[in-house]
């Protein structure tokens, strides 16, 4: 099973044009809350991320992965030495790197970064989208979605309300049958 989960804005985009993401963090969060996070991460087995989304998430300082991280890059092939045993790079056809990565034992793959998410989506390769809408709208920037050569069609699962201001939505593929998370 293949998942998206992530926060956009109302107008879809996942970040601004240079790949800033600072405006999420300009939310109120009294509680400290993760929006069940924690939960869905005990749900997957590895993170699929690009390139640019694994560089971006270096910038924050230590690795807050406790599961295998594969990124997609067919730039980086050296592994940096805090990072040995705890991420992979690969390269290639999608369908085929997630038959590798299910043959090594990872059956469940939270899909993440923007043109990741969109060349999964192009591929037919999503299962459930988990969306969380920010209210706000950025005018632009690294959208959501992008181009399909066809219609993806999803079934809603629920939809929950974060501190009177996140809106999060479960979908699951309305033609496969998908277990829910």
């Amino acid at each position: 099973m293949n998942y998206v989960y992530v926060a956009a804005s109302i107008d879809g985009y996942i970040a601004t044009q240079d790949g800033g993401i600072e405006w999420l963090h300009e939310l109120p969060n009294p509680n400290n809350d993760d929006y069940g996070y924690s939960e869905f991460m005990e749900s997957v087995d590895a993170i699929v991320m690009g390139r640019h989304t694994f560089e971006k998430v270096r910038t924050f300082g230590e690795w807050h992965y406790e599961k295998k991280v594969f990124v997609l890059s067919s730039i980086l092939n050296e592994v940096p030495d805090d990072l040995i045993g705890k991420v992979e790079f690969m390269s290639g056809s999608l369908k085929d790197i997630v038959t590798t990565i299910n043959l090594k034992g990872f059956d469940n793959l939270y899909i993440d970064g923007g043109l990741v998410i969109q060349r999964f989506l192009a591929e037919d390769l999503i299962d459930e989208l988990i969306v969380t809408r920010i209210p706000i709208l950025l005018g632009g920037g690294i959208p959501l979605f992008g181009a399909l050569s066809k219609p993806i069609k999803f079934v809603h699962k629920n939809t929950r309300i974060y501190s009177n201001t996140l809106v999060k939505s479960h979908f699951s593929r309305a033609d496969k049958h998908v277990k829910t998370i």
